[in-house]
């Protein structure tokens, strides 16, 4: 069986992992599912992951979305400020607020799970309820780069420190496409294939190879990534499902 018939055969999960600006990638990912017309139908994800599953889930197209990052520049959410952390993370918020179509989970057009990381706790804290956007930004609050966010009076940061494929919000036994992206970091390089997550049923990876790295200094790299992907993908759901489909 072909992915894309895979994924057209029963309703599924699409869980968006972390990775630094990959957000880029995963909304040429999404834009892709969208054109075959195959839309998840609970989506869950952590630090990038989170930003674009919140958005879609919200009710932004993915054709939106990819056409609000391709718009973003650093002036955008570059806003240093002391504290534990570069960025104060006020202009990323308020741009969160401005492109978000639902306020809360309960609104959004599909259920929706996001993974932080609780700072105190140091352990992956999976939120489905509540408001959208200080969830989001919290999901994507980098450790040093942006400042932690408080939610019910406890600090939290970016979900991919303790939940880096973006999966533990997943429902017991769902059928899941699990778009995961691969590191560069030194000290995750030599260990990356360990964290595409074991085979089990009802559970199919997707790799994108040679992706694009972008940064705070690089986007337009985000914008070449989001077009490898999208094309990656298309090719994707024509190839057989074994676990894990990969693809360059």
């Amino acid at each position: 069986m072909k992915l894309g018939e895979w994924l057209g055969a029963e309703p599924f999960t699409l869980a968006l992992s972390s990775g630094f600006f990959g957000f880029f990638a995963h909304a040429g990912l999404v834009g892709a599912l969208e054109d075959a017309g195959l839309r998840p139908q609970a989506l869950c994800g952590s630090s990038a992951g989170a930003l674009v599953a919140g958005l879609w889930a919200a009710g932004m197209p993915g054709r939106e979305i990819e056409a609000e990052l391709t718009r973003l520049r650093r002036r955008d959410f570059w806003d240093p400020w002391p504290g534990p952390g570069l960025l104060r993370g006020r202009l990323f918020r308020r741009r969160l607020q401005e492109m978000l179509p639902a306020r809360t989970f309960e609104a959004c057009r599909v259920p929706l799970a996001i993974s932080v990381h609780d700072v105190l706790r140091r352990r992956t804290r999976v939120v489905d309820s509540g408001a959208l956007a200080p969830v989001i930004h919290a999901a994507c609050a980098v450790p040093l780069l942006f400042h932690p966010v408080w939610l019910e009076g406890r600090p939290h940061v970016d979900g991919g420190v303790s939940d880096r494929p973006g999966l533990a919000g997943a429902a017991p036994g769902a059928r899941v496409l699990h778009h995961h992206l691969t590191s560069r970091s030194p000290w995750r390089r030599a260990g990356d294939a360990a964290l595409v997550p074991p085979r089990r049923q009802g559970l199919v990876c997707l790799v994108v190879d040679d992706v694009p790295r972008s940064s705070p200094f690089r986007l337009d790299a985000g914008r070449a990534a989001m077009a490898h992907v999208r094309a990656a993908t298309s090719r994707a759901l024509d190839l057989p499902v074994d676990g894990v489909v990969r693809v360059t």
